[in-house]
């Protein structure tokens, strides 16, 4: 069982080093590790747009970089200037960098606008025939 409250304040402390001149939408992430490490993200943009990184690709790849890619959920919370008052759903490129790394059956992902009131999805759901490492004949 995921330790949801506590991925959700993680979430919320992660959103606040976000950094986002240009939007103001900030989003913060705390991703769950199978090995029990929670790795935080928030969102970077830059002045180029595209340079930008979203908060869940952020916590993906510091665990990764760190050598951990098993992983059991995330949680998301984003608001303009901070602010949450609806979920804030990860994006089409973090769906796909979630499908890398995680069983879409069992990965979940957590939405939340505080500690109280969230949603929980699993991968699948949000990325229905989702295309990952199995759908390649490298075995």
């Amino acid at each position: 069982m995921l330790p949801v409250k506590e991925l959700i304040e993680q979430a919320f402390d992660a959103m606040s080093y976000a950094y986002t001149p240009y939007s103001r939408f900030k989003v913060g992430a705390a991703l769950l590790a199978k090995n029990g490490e929670i790795y935080q993200g928030c969102n970077i943009e830059n002045a180029a747009y595209t340079p930008s990184n979203c908060a869940e690709r952020t916590a993906f790849f510091k665990a990764v970089s760190a050598g951990v890619k098993e992983f059991e959920g995330i949680c998301i919370v984003g608001g303009q200037g901070g602010t949450v008052t609806e979920l804030t759903a990860p994006c089409g490129v973090c769906r796909q960098v979630m499908m890398e790394f995680c069983n879409p059956k069992e990965f979940q992902i957590i939405l939340a606008t505080d500690i109280e009131n969230y949603k929980i999805f699993k991968l699948e759901e949000l990325l229905p025939m989702g295309f990952g490492p199995e759908n390649l004949a490298l075995h």
